[in-house]
């Protein structure tokens, strides 16, 4: 089975709960971090969950994954993204991984703060996986042993600052800014029978109402067993701890080809990054105050639906 929940707070007290059809069922006792919470519990006890009932709607959400948790994540996994980011898939043979910074986690439906020095700010749809065990030793994950390691699925959206991202090659520091990581509304929890479907989700971003990116998780490339393998061989992972999977083609970034890069190398560093900067200038999909986005998740067959992330860019300092 697949079933929500979500962490929300009223008055100020945050609680988690199951929610069905926009209403919440709230989940008795303290879980003050992602990690306790679903150490606490289980999807089936979850799912015979009774009691009253809070609309979704009278409640502030919060993200479903605590800022205590890591936060992994994959880049250029889907195909054409690679394409698209100046890179030829058929020359990568690795898995690119990078963190953003925790305190970038934020609710599913924030306002995503635009600094005063960042001028290229782009989108990010991703599908997040939250785990569902410790992992301090490094082990083989396979499709058949998922549900082991994985206990469910979220909605990311992984902002970028590209100006930042790319001319000072800090993917952390342009991806870390505070709000830059939404998660959420819901936490997906699945068992065993459901985990397949992980390679059958849809992920739709719009901006202003304007499909941005669209395309399926059958098209990552480095799947979530390879990678939970290779990540236990590097680090220790926790229960409730965060992996967004990448993003599709779509992207407000452009990058030139694998050849005009070489031409480039060629400039001097100050040449090079100018070109950048003026290409980028040029590219109207940056986001800007005032823009608004949206990100949604779900299954082929409709029996996983992540919810919808709404965010809307304002300005900051």
């Amino acid at each position: 089975m697949a079933l929500n929940v979500i962490r929300f707070q009223i008055q100020g007290v945050p609680q988690w709960g199951v929610i069905r059809n926009g209403q919440i069922t709230p989940v008795p006792g303290d879980f003050p971090t992602t990690g306790a919470f679903l150490a606490a519990h289980t999807v089936e006890t979850l799912a015979s969950l009774q009691g009253d009932q809070i609309s979704e709607d009278s409640v502030e959400l919060l993200s479903p994954v605590t800022e205590n948790q890591q936060f992994l994540c994959q880049g250029a996994n889907y195909r054409q993204h690679m394409i698209e980011s100046g890179m030829n898939p058929d020359d990568k043979h690795f898995n690119m991984i990078f963190t953003k910074a925790q305190s970038c986690i934020s609710p599913a439906n924030c306002d995503v703060i635009r600094p005063g020095r960042v001028k290229f700010l782009d989108y990010e749809i991703e599908l997040g996986l939250v785990l569902k065990k410790n992992i301090t030793a490094a082990c083989t994950v396979r499709d058949d042993n998922l549900h082991e390691y994985v206990a469910g699925l979220v909605i990311v959206n992984d902002y970028s600052a590209r100006d930042i991202q790319i001319p000072e090659m800090q993917f952390y520091k342009g991806k870390s800014f505070r709000t830059f990581g939404p998660v959420g509304p819901y936490l997906c929890l699945l068992d065993r029978q459901e985990m397949s479907k992980l390679y059958d989700m849809n992920l739709t971003l719009t901006v202003n109402g304007d499909v941005r990116q669209r395309d399926t998780t059958r098209n990552l490339v480095n799947r979530p067993p390879e990678t939970i393998t290779e990540l236990s061989g590097v680090q220790d992972m926790f229960i409730g701890d965060l992996i967004a999977t990448g993003t599709p083609s779509g992207c407000a970034l452009s990058v030139p080809s694998p050849t005009k890069q070489k031409i480039a190398a060629l400039l001097p560093p100050a040449a090079k990054w100018k070109m950048f900067m003026k290409i980028q200038s040029q590219r109207p999909q940056y986001l800007k105050p005032g823009d608004r986005v949206e990100a949604r998740i779900v299954s082929a067959d409709g029996s996983i639906d992540l919810g919808v992330q709404r965010n809307r860019i304002v300005g900051g300092a």
